[in-house]
C-alpha cells in the first residue's frame, strides 16, 4: 500500500518536525512582540 500523505504533502514525521519548529518560532515572535509593546507602553503611556 502507498503511504498516505496529508493535504500539504508532508509525511507525519515531517509534519511533526515542522510543528516543533513552528511552536518555537511562534513563541519567540509572541515574546518579542510582548516585550516591544511593554517598552512602548513604558515610554509613552496613554494615561
Amino acid at each position: 500500500m502507498a503511504e498516505q500523505s496529508s493535504l500539504s504533502g508532508l509525511t507525519e514525521q515531517q509534519a511533526k518536525e515542522f510543528h516543533e519548529q513552528f511552536k518555537i518560532t511562534f513563541s519567540v515572535f509572541v515574546g518579542l512582540a510582548t516585550l516591544v509593546h511593554l517598552f512602548v507602553l513604558a515610554s509613552n503611556p496613554w494615561f
